[in-house]
């Protein structure tokens, strides 16, 4: 009779990594209206009045604020959405994402 011989299995555990993290930033412009851009941060960004008040404040202040970050699909996917509600009513509105060191 054959002699049988068992190896022990090995459990691989997966390694899952973070996903990179992606900012979502509001570039200040002469035209935008700022009442706009807080409806804009509003409806696209889920913010309170206040938040959306301040985020916009400190973008007309220093050029840009950063609004939020996500996942580089849903940052990338909120920027769109909201410079494109910009050029919808004919502003220049505009917002874009760079990875979060």
């Amino acid at each position: 009779m054959p002699e049988i011989t068992t190896k022990p299995r090995v459990q691989v555990k997966p390694q899952t990594e973070r996903p990179k993290l992606y900012k979502v930033i509001l570039i200040n412009d002469d035209f935008t209206p700022r009442e706009f851009v807080v409806t804009v941060l509003k409806g696209e960004f889920k913010l309170s009045e206040d938040q959306a008040h301040r985020i916009m404040i400190t973008a007309h202040r220093r050029g840009v604020c950063v609004v939020a970050v996500f996942t580089k699909d849903v940052a990338e996917t909120k920027a769109t959405r909201a410079t494109d509600a910009g050029k919808a009513k004919g502003y220049p509105l505009l917002f874009t994402t760079e990875p979060e060191e």
